[in-house]
């Protein structure tokens, strides 16, 4: 018994397709591309069976396959993917939560990995690695080659065991090194605290628990302030994303109606709308979204909607602008392929596609430091200056109690995240002025 190649499948697929062609029969376009089609799979087939018969070394159908599918799709953008079995069980995960590896949400540009964003307290983000870093090795080799898929496998380890990523940085002249512990990662979706009279609420990524997080951070403001909360602050810096429907549950839970995304395919037909339920969690009580060139996909979606709705104030730099929409497909017993099926728009019907959110106000990330005051000459230093009869000096008292008090000064301040964070710091001044001028207006109202 005859086994048939691929090729010959393919050959004499053509060869069936051009007899039937060859009947008195006008030749619809559709029919001439279903043609093209098969002479391509020929095409394929007869590159497959070279490859087989004649490379150096013998490799399996099932990598020359996948590594084909890899190709297909990788080339089409920077986000669609196949995923081995084992990689598609690694994204599950992810999404709950909880996997092994650095911490950093990645994608492929000019051939290297670039980083979107590190994950809060992650092995990535305390060894300082940033979002727009570019990693051009692993352990000194090349990332250069690599698909997104195999770079991140490369990254991913048994705990506790260490990798170098060579990073280059905008405005750093060299590339540099930094050498990571893997470690197991769990994602605290959502933290708050309370900053005096305002809730603040961080999302580092929109995973399963993310909408019922900000449900119980607002419940939780609400306990402790009550009536005294003067808004809300929702920080999306850094968050790479993640699924849609949590996005829009984020979204509905400040919105009362109207809009909140919609999701557009190449048939018109596939659109999908994404409204919002009456109920806001804040009772129409001001709010501030911090974002920066880290947030991407669903956290601009979050943004989007709430700045085109006007119930939010976006503060900080231009996002990511990741406007796309990817789905994952189960191909059973082989895994499953990421593909970008949508772009999405925000209500008002603009596409951020390669553009981002720009901020209703923007604050880029700064450092406030003590300038040292000049050397200057004062009555004092002049020769011959009357000496002050006064015994006790309150200027002088004032300064030895600063020194004295200056390693305690300084250990609050390391404590206190709202100086360190100067854009955060903005929100919160921002947030406190239209409180008091909305109570202001209130009052002249009545």
């Amino acid at each position: 018994m005859r086994i048939c190649s691929p090729r010959m499948v393919f050959a004499a697929a053509v060869t069936v397709v051009t007899c039937w062609l060859a009947l008195p029969i006008m030749a619809s376009e559709e029919t001439k591309n279903d043609v093209e089609t098969y002479q391509l799979l020929n095409l394929f087939g007869d590159v497959f069976e070279r490859v087989r018969a004649e490379y150096v070394e013998k490799p399996t159908d099932r990598e020359l396959i996948e590594a084909a599918i890899t190709g297909m799709l990788t080339s089409l953008d920077p986000h669609s993917s196949y995923m081995t079995s084992k990689s598609f069980k690694d994204m599950q995960v992810n999404t709950r939560g909880e996997f092994g590896g650095l911490g950093i949400q990645v994608t492929l540009e000019r051939g290297f990995v670039k980083v979107i964003s590190p994950i809060d307290d992650t092995p990535a983000y305390r060894a300082g690695v940033e979002a727009g870093d570019f990693v051009t090795h692993l352990d000194g080799q090349a990332v250069q080659g690599l698909t997104l898929s195999q770079a991140v496998d490369k990254m991913r380890g048994k705990v506790g065991t260490k990798i170098k990523l060579t990073i280059r940085r905008k405005g750093v002249s060299e590339p540099f090194d930094v050498m990571i512990t893997r470690a197991v990662i769990k994602i605290t979706s959502v933290r708050s605290r309370v900053e005096k009279n305002v809730g603040y609420i961080r999302i580092t990524s929109f995973n399963e628990q993310s909408q019922k997080g900000v449900e119980k951070a607002v419940a939780k403001f609400d306990m402790e302030l009550g009536d005294k909360i003067e808004g809300l602050v929702l920080d999306l810096r850094n968050n790479p994303g993640g699924l849609l429907d949590q996005a829009v549950s984020v979204s509905d839970s400040f919105l009362e109606k109207g809009e909140i995304v919609s999701t557009r395919s190449n048939d018109p037909e596939d659109t999908r709308r994404f409204n919002a339920k009456p109920g806001d969690l804040m009772n129409g009580k001001p709010i501030v979204v911090l974002i920066n060139e880290g947030s991407a996909s669903a956290s601009e979606i979050v943004a989007g909607a709430l700045q085109d709705h006007r119930r939010a104030i976006i503060l900080g730099t231009r996002s990511f602008g990741k406007g796309s929409v990817q789905t994952v497909m189960p191909l059973p017993g082989n895994g499953a392929m990421r593909l970008t099926t949508a772009r999405y728009f925000t209500p008002s019907g603009r596409s951020i596609q390669a553009k981002g959110i720009d901020p209703d106000i923007f604050v880029q990330q700064a450092k406030i430091e003590s300038v040292e005051p000049r050397l200057e000459r004062r009555e004092a230093d002049l020769r011959g200056a009357l000496r002050n009869t006064d015994e006790t000096d309150p200027i002088k008292d004032k300064t030895l109690n600063s020194e004295e008090s200056k390693d305690e000064k300084t250990q609050a301040e390391d404590k206190d995240d709202v100086s360190q964070d100067y854009q955060l710091a903005r929100a919160l001044d921002l947030l406190r002025g239209v409180s008091l001028y909305s109570g202001q207006l209130g009052k002249q109202t009545n």
